[in-house]
């Protein structure tokens, strides 16, 4: 990693604890870790005594559900549990020094110089009010004397390390400006910055697509290589932790109930709860039905389409600019079938969002047309378009249900709020009746339609999302990443549910992802995109056997596939150092 812009030059001696030993090879010791959250109904034991070791060059994967604990163990090593959280018993030694007694003046020379984190939720980390370069800049002075010259030539450095498109104009940017990815890649560049002794990375590669997700990854894993630095890899994607940690934990309920060598613990896994998370993970081979087991299988609606029945959407020559030069949908023409399951794939900044609104009709195109049976829909404005008939039978479930629920409406208020707008359905027996239903079709328990957004699990706010979506019964549902943060077993359930809905419901699918493995089981034609532009597009088994384009081929090299039957001995741990 010779020119990594974390080579700094400056020692990280000043910001390892007192009374340590800088020279033990242990670098994190946690010992019986304990942690307790204060709530209106009494404390909750969150860890019920969590240990594990981390040598210097070592990257420990954690793996488990929401809720499992995971994050919470991070934020425990870190020492930034929220007011209500508090560290009930155990220890965390780093550099041979137990933390949990550090004073918060300690505790700041060592966020950012000696470990630092990667938060999951970019956007909520980063300032809304400072650019880039400033909040680089923030993390650099916090911990060395710099110039304002040589900072900012050290953030631009850092931002390409990342692999942020135009750098020199990113600097300048707000959060606001940036697409979910980029805030991603700037969190990490501010937490490599100063290249710190531990890397804490929750789920650092959410949201990105396959070849940017290795990339952050191949970068992160060169850096603890080069550097002996230690990582801890907190993730649901467990090809992403075969890939690249050298052992593994796995998480359930507080509790860490199984620990190994990666290769070892995904070949010969003991805990049924480990079992239970292989199932659920894509292999190259994985079938719906195999990651769902138990399910039953959906019952097809009889729909009789006598011969020659058209398309039910139809794009013709769409394009979209943004900027006046910059085209994000460049001449796209493709088809779907009514009752059908198309896939669009390709890298962030490829056009797939910017169609899926256009299709959606939130945004309007530049030039083109967007057939929607038999009528052009594209000729409706897109501030006109709620009230066009058609406006029912085209929904979608937004990629963060956190961002697209109304956090003010409940559950039931969320799913009735298209039924109310678009059917004139008021309260009363009616309405109560097709909010049930929805949420029954999307696998919601009732109970839970009174509660809030902040009162649901990630996976039942997605069916909440997915509710809303199916409650005007449309005949197209338009799906921007769906499960891109959701743990595995979640996931295939969730997969199943959307497949079941076309199957029964015969409701056509435009699913919109980066998780090529999830589109190869899910949809039965694939368009990928690249640049704005579709290089390749057909049957997605074909496309997957046979790609004809290099960007596909590249897309499809950088998945990181879960065989853990096939991994190779050793190289979970070759990457990590």
């Amino acid at each position: 990693m010779s020119g990594t812009p974390a080579q700094t030059g400056t020692s990280l001696q000043g910001a390892i604890p007192q009374g340590a030993t800088p020279q033990a090879a242990t670098l994190l010791q946690v010992e019986d870790l304990r942690v307790s959250f204060s709530t209106r109904n009494g404390v909750v034991d969150a860890l019920h005594g969590v240990s594990f070791a981390l040598e210097r060059g070592q990257t420990l994967g954690i793996v488990g559900e929401s809720g499992s604990g995971k994050s919470v163990t991070s934020l425990a090593v870190m020492r930034l549990l929220d007011r209500a959280g508090r560290i009930a018993g155990g220890r965390v030694l780093f550099h041979g020094r137990d933390i949990t007694r550090a004073g918060a003046g300690e505790l700041r020379s060592l966020r950012g110089a000696a470990m630092s984190m990667i938060f999951q939720n970019p956007r909520a980390a980063l300032n809304p009010i400072r650019t880039v370069e400033q909040q680089i800049v923030d993390v650099l002075r916090a911990h060395r004397p710099i110039g304002k010259r040589a900072a900012r030539a050290q953030a631009l450095a850092l931002l390409r390390s990342v692999r942020i498109r135009d750098p020199e104009q990113r600097l300048h940017a707000y959060p606001s400006e940036l697409s979910g990815g980029m805030c991603q890649r700037v969190m990490i560049a501010m937490a490599i910055a100063c290249e710190p002794a531990l890397l804490i990375a929750d789920e650092p590669t959410t949201g990105l697509d396959v070849t940017t997700q290795k990339v952050v990854m191949d970068l992160l894993a060169g850096i603890t290589a080069d550097r002996g630095m230690a990582m801890i890899l907190i993730t649901h994607d467990l090809g992403l932790a075969a890939r690249y940690c050298g052992e593994i934990a796995v998480m359930e309920r507080g509790l860490i109930v199984e620990q190994g060598e990666t290769n070892a613990l995904f070949q010969a896994a003991r805990h049924p709860y480990t079992k239970r998370l292989i199932a659920a993970s894509p292999t190259r081979r994985s079938t719906l039905a195999d990651l769902a087991q138990g399910a039953p299988p959906p019952v097809p609606v009889a729909v009789h389409r006598p011969p020659g029945t058209g398309a039910l959407l139809e794009l013709q020559h769409v394009v979209k600019t943004f900027g006046g030069s910059t085209r994000a949908v460049d001449d796209v023409s493709f088809r779907l079938e009514p009752g059908g399951a198309l896939g669009l794939v390709g890298e962030s900044g490829s056009g797939k969002t910017t169609l899926s609104r256009m299709i959606c009709r939130l945004i309007d195109a530049d030039r083109g047309d967007i057939i929607f049976l038999g009528e052009s829909i594209a000729s409706v404005p897109s501030r006109e378009f709620h009230r066009s008939p058609r406006r029912r039978d085209v929904q979608i479930v937004f990629q963060d249900p956190n961002d697209s629920l109304n956090p003010r409406f409940t559950a039931f208020d969320s799913i009735a709020h298209p039924l109310r707008r678009l059917e004139g359905l008021h309260d009363g027996a009616t309405l109560d009746a097709r909010v049930r239903e929805a949420a029954e079709r999307a696998g919601l328990p009732v109970d839970l339609l009174p509660r809030f957004p902040h009162q649901l699990s990630g996976g039942q706010k997605a069916r909440v999302g997915i509710a809303r979506a199916v409650a005007p019964r449309p005949r197209l549902l338009v799906l921007d990443e769906p499960t891109a943060a959701l743990d595995v077993s979640i996931q295939a359930v969730i997969l199943q549910l959307l497949d079941r809905l076309r199957r029964e419901d015969d409701i056509a699918l435009l699913f919109v992802s980066h998780d090529l493995n999830v589109v190869r089981m899910l949809c039965d034609q694939m368009v990928v995109l690249q640049q704005g532009k579709v290089v390749e597009a057909g049957p997605s088994r074909a496309v997957f056997e046979a790609p004809e384009a290099a960007y596909t081929r590249a897309l499809l090299d950088a998945i990181p596939h879960f065989e853990p039957h096939e991994t190779a001995p050793g190289e979970a741990a070759r990457i990590a150092g």
